[in-house]
């Protein structure tokens, strides 16, 4: 003779214990031991928290010191930043090795009429490096096509402007000027601008009309 149980329900004669304060204090008790906390994930957010606290505490006591408090603070700050950019634009990026200096032209040759033509291309088009290169090549190109210059490969800006100074010494300070530029430009690191190139410019064409000056004679060559 088989028995059957009668079925009990849980909801009817066993009432549940639904709180969780129990396993909610017991699992606070667990995480408080020290193994948790050896790589605990929030230590580099503290860190973080900390050192703007630093920071803050830092501008704080500078703008007590200050005169005029924050606001003296900002202003001095902002010249600061303002003297870095006005260097930074005139000096521009300094050089962290010796550079060599490269020779003016490439190995492809071009007249100065080509040069000049390329030069004022880059110009409309606001390309103020490219501009300032071409167009001292060109016043380079327009000396050796005059036979001021001897058309020596390999030639740089420096040494084409030292050897134009002497058949033209009224312009060796602009001669010397522009190969700083091209210089600047090519290997400085520097911007130029269209002053920069008009510069040149006008020196292309000053040094067009200029009439060289002949070496005096060897006294008693003729006599």
């Amino acid at each position: 003779m088989t028995t059957t149980r009668p079925l009990i329900r849980f909801s009817d004669h066993i009432p549940l214990d639904t709180s969780r304060a129990p396993a909610r204090g017991a699992a606070r008790r667990e995480l408080s031991r020290p193994m948790y906390h050896e790589h605990d994930p929030n230590l580099l957010q503290r860190g973080i928290d900390r050192f703007w606290d630093w920071i803050g505490d830092l501008f704080g006591g500078a703008s007590e010191a200050a005169p005029g408090g924050s606001l003296g603070l900002t202003v001095i700050v902002v010249v600061i930043l303002l003297i870095a950019a006005g260097l930074w634009w005139r000096l521009g990026v300094p050089r962290r090795a010796p550079v060599r200096l490269g020779s003016l032209f490439d190995d492809r040759p071009a007249t100065a009429a080509e040069h000049r033509a390329t030069a004022a291309a880059h110009a409309a088009a606001g390309r103020w490096n490219h501009a300032v290169q071409e167009r001292m090549r060109a016043i380079v190109r327009a000396l050796e096509e005059r036979a001021l210059l001897d058309p020596r490969p390999g030639r740089t800006a420096d040494e084409a402007a030292a050897e134009a100074a002497r058949p033209l010494p009224g312009h060796a300070a602009s001669l010397h000027a522009a190969a700083r530029e091209f210089d600047d430009v090519t290997y400085g690191g520097r911007t130029a601008d269209e002053r920069a190139y008009l510069r040149l410019t006008e020196l292309d064409r000053a040094l067009g009309q200029a009439k060289p000056q002949l070496s005096e004679a060897v006294p008693g060559a003729a006599e």
